[in-house]
């Protein structure tokens, strides 16, 4: 079983001119927004998370680069919850690009988030029917 087999979620993403810097690879800080760009389509396509009701803040983001991203290139992310906690759950990433029809892994990321209240802009425990979406589809 390979890493990507434990990844229930998979997007696309579409590289834009804007992401690359002076070596034609994609610039280190565009690879956050890639994750951002991920999340939110995770949430919002697995999780179905209420946005309204709870916000999430990103308290940590840490990415291993591992093969840069050329402008041809096209890539995935995959996307899991790894972790939960009471107010925090951790998201796992990989993003990977076609090469000779097989992907290659070019990085890993991961972001600690936390449950947010709007109201009080103050963390808070992750809503159980949110808690409950995540387990049954990360079937944690």
């Amino acid at each position: 079983m390979s890493t990507l087999d434990s990844f229930k979620y998979k997007t696309d993403i579409e590289i834009r001119f804007a992401d690359f810097d002076m070596l034609g690879h994609v610039n280190n800080a565009v690879y956050f927004t890639y994750l951002e760009i991920a999340r939110t389509k995770y949430w919002n396509n697995a999780i179905l998370w209420n946005w309204e009701d709870t916000g999430v803040v990103i308290a940590q983001a840490t990415m291993d680069y591992l093969n840069p991203i050329f402008l041809n290139d096209k890539i995935n992310i995959y996307v899991r919850t790894s972790r939960i906690g009471n107010t925090s759950f951790d998201l796992d990433y990989t993003i990977v690009k076609i090469v000779n029809n097989k992907e290659e892994i070019c990085s890993k990321g991961k972001t600690v988030c936390v449950a947010f209240s709007h109201a009080t802009k103050k963390a808070i425990a992750i809503p159980e029917a949110e808690k409950e979406k995540m387990i049954a589809f990360e079937q944690l």
